[in-house]
């Protein structure tokens, strides 16, 4: 019988990884059992094994703009085997015709795809794929949960649930809110605690609601809304996010060794009840998308409702001060970035308590506002690299593709690097490290905190900045003996026997 693989292409594989790549259960759900429980390859723990992979066999390829190329490799060799060949994912619903020039695709699914990718698999195995599938975007009641049951024993530390997608904001260095939509689309609440109780019953007490943004609804919002005459969107945005708190509410009642971490908006600091309600739901760690620490910089992105200076350390410790930990996002390359910005921005989080920090370099991501300015730029016309536009950067070979794709005001491009490695430098000390896992009060959790900020920067860091071949290995196979050491602080014992707290139907049961 043939059979349905899918997957997740890295160009790295670390043996284990923090968090479950969501989508790829999420398919695995939508495809039925029909031709038997679907073979799941991420590729963050181990590469394909192509000799699995049969002709007549359905192979589904999940792409963003960071791994199509790894993606596309993959697609030609199993077409080769003959395989049909399906690809979706962000940058496929972006490019659907490159999908099939580079990866030699049969079909190709735009959007959404927990509700079409059945018929995709059907068609496929019936011979008669459709070259473009539009999945579009479906409603909150529609999203698939998750085939948990497939995971690999122990080889991730934090699950992933999703209970919202699309993003209201428009920043123009981010797709989403183009992709999936600036309306949100909320999950019930019933079937988000639903499978969460699922995976803490298979031992998982970290867990990532895997959304666009979980706080969809702004004060702001709320304001424009009351000045409408027409009152029916304000009723639209306070039931939003009364569900918000329904939600909650529910994640209070599960067990109280789970920890929740999400991704929110800063303005989320302006809402004293919406944070209370977060810390009683254990949602104790956040990724704030910072930027930058400068009014301009704030410009150069369209971030303008984000503060900055002093006003910005006291909006990020609003969130610590309600138990509250935030890994703050930074991006280095803005036009109005100098020498002196990186050791600033470092002096920022540090000063404003932020527990974790990322700091990426400025990259024009197809389907973002940034990336149509950088592309009809006159001098990248003819611009290429071996062959390849730079307009299309992410099919340049990895080992000679640019770190940073624009030429700065101020700085040579090797400055802007440098100051980045700098600054996760300096962050990610040991010294450092360890002063911030005051933030837990046990040995063994300050233990993980160490743990899993070294394995951050390991996998984060100089895999993704350092032109240096060998050090990027090295950094590889850290991240490798730190992630498996890792494991047991974050793994739970599992508790296959827990109740869905007022669940009527589980009620009955016992």
């Amino acid at each position: 019988m043939p059979r349905v693989h899918l997957v997740n292409p890295s160009t790295r594989s670390f043996g284990v990884a923090v968090i479950t790549p969501r989508w790829l259960y999420v398919l695995a759900a939508a495809t039925g059992t029909e031709w038997g429980d679907p073979n799941i390859i991420d590729e963050t723990l181990d590469p394909v094994d192509f000799d699995a992979i049969a002709a007549g066999d359905v192979v589904g390829i999940g792409i963003h703009t960071g791994n199509a190329l790894r993606g596309y490799e993959i697609g030609r060799q199993v077409r080769e085997r003959g395989a049909w060949v399906v690809f979706g994912g962000i940058h496929a619903t972006l490019f659907p015709d490159e999908a099939v020039t580079h990866g030699s695709a049969h079909a190709v699914v735009r959007g959404d795809g927990d509700l079409i990718w059945a018929r995709v698999v059907k068609d496929c195995l019936a011979g008669a794929p459709l070259p473009v599938y539009e999945g579009g975007r479906i409603d909150g009641d529609q999203f698939a949960s998750a085939r948990w049951d497939l995971l690999p024993e122990r080889r991730y530390m934090w699950a992933s649930v999703q209970t919202v997608r699309g993003c209201p904001k428009h920043c123009s260095f981010c797709s989403v809110w183009r992709t999936d939509g600036q309306e949100p689309r909320q999950r019930a609440a019933d079937r988000v605690v639903r499978e969460i109780v699922e995976l803490r019953r298979r031992g998982f007490r970290f867990i990532a609601l895997a959304d666009d943004n979980f706080y969809p609804v702004t004060f702001e919002d709320l304001a424009q809304a009351k000045r409408r005459s027409d009152p029916s969107r304000l009723h639209e945005l306070e039931a939003l996010r009364e569900e918000r708190f329904a939600l909650m509410a529910r994640l209070a009642a599960l067990p109280e060794d789970l920890v929740f971490y999400t991704q929110i908006t800063m303005e989320a600091a302006e809402d004293p009840q919406f944070l209370d309600a977060m810390k009683r739901a254990r949602i104790l760690g956040a990724l704030v998308g910072v930027e930058s620490v400068t009014r301009d910089g704030l410009n150069d992105i369209y971030k303008g409702f984000n503060l900055a200076g002093d006003e910005l350390v006291a909006r990020l410790r609003a969130f610590r001060r309600h138990g509250i930990h935030v890994l703050g996002s930074f991006i280095f390359g803005l036009p109005s970035d100098t020498e002196q910005t990186f050791d600033a921005t470092v002096a920022l989080a540090e000063q404003a308590d932020l527990a974790f920090a990322q700091f990426v370099l400025l990259t024009p991501f197809p389907g973002t506002v940034d990336f149509d300015k950088w592309a009809a730029e006159e001098n990248r016309r003819g611009t290429a690299i071996g062959g390849v536009p730079i307009t299309q950067h992410w099919l340049i070979p990895e080992d000679q593709r640019p770190r940073l794709y624009a030429a700065h005001p101020t700085m040579s491009l090797e400055q802007i690097r440098v100051g980045t490695q700098r600054a996760w430098d300096r962050f990610y000390s040991i010294k450092h490290v360890w002063g911030r896992s005051r933030v837990v009060r046990s040995v063994r959790a300050r233990i993980a905190f160490v743990l899993i900020s070294k394995l951050y920067r390991q996998m984060y860091a100089n895999t993704g900045i350092a032109t240096d071949s060998a050090r990027v290995q090295r950094s590889a196979r850290w991240a490798r003996w730190i992630g498996m050491a890792c494991q047991r602080l974050f793994l739970g014992r599992p508790m296959p026997d827990l109740k869905i707290p007022g669940d009527p139907l589980e009620a009955v049961v016992s």
